[in-house]
């Protein structure tokens, strides 16, 4: 799948957002992706989850036991990532702020992990859901995700793809352009 088509699916869904958006890092920006909407079609899901799939070296995809992923935002294309790459799929939540398997999910001592993401913006819950997955005695040995606005910078300690990078320029509270400030702020993201 080309970035051209990526994109399209985005827009086919009205999933790219234009506005003034606060994200879940607590950065600001002109533009959202609403992953919830491109993936709310199973059909537009599933190839979405395939092309991501197919942008994971063959070796690796052998090394992966189970798939994993944050709540809200990873666990639709988590569920369909292990689906395209026939694994079991499991997820974490934030019941009370950090996250932590439930729902009976474990992960085996030793056991390699994919961690899968919806979009990646500054990694901050991408670390955590790593650490999480870590401490409950897995080895993440890569992360994907859909889209990465850090422009390829962002250090996850693991080797990172994603279907998609976009440049989308993000503004911390102090650093809000004064055009962008001029628009009320949404907040579409599922973290408080």
């Amino acid at each position: 799948m080309t970035d051209d088509e990526v994109i399209e699916e985005f827009r086919a869904s009205e999933a790219l957002l234009e506005g003034h958006f606060k994200l879940s890092s607590g950065r600001h920006s002109g533009h959202y992706l609403q992953c919830a909407r491109v993936l709310m079609n199973p059909a537009r899901a599933a190839r979405l989850a395939e092309a991501l799939a197919e942008k994971l070296p063959e070796d690796l995809r052998q090394q992966i036991d189970k798939v994993v992923s944050p709540a809200m935002g990873g666990l639709i294309i988590g569920h369909e990532m292990g689906r395209a790459l026939g694994k079991d799929a499991i997820f974490l939540e934030r019941p009370s702020g950090t996250f932590e398997l439930r729902r009976g999910f474990r992960i085996e001592p030793g056991e390699k992990l994919l961690m899968v993401e919806d979009v990646v913006t500054t990694g901050l819950s991408s670390r955590e859901a790593i650490a999480a997955a870590h401490e409950a005695g897995g080895e993440v040995i890569a992360e994907c995700a859909l889209i990465d606005r850090t422009s390829g910078s962002v250090d996850l300690g693991v080797p990172f793809y994603a279907l998609l990078g976009i440049d989308f320029p993000s503004y911390a509270e102090d650093e809000v352009p004064e055009e962008l400030a001029a628009i009320s702020v949404t907040k579409p993201g599922s973290r408080k």
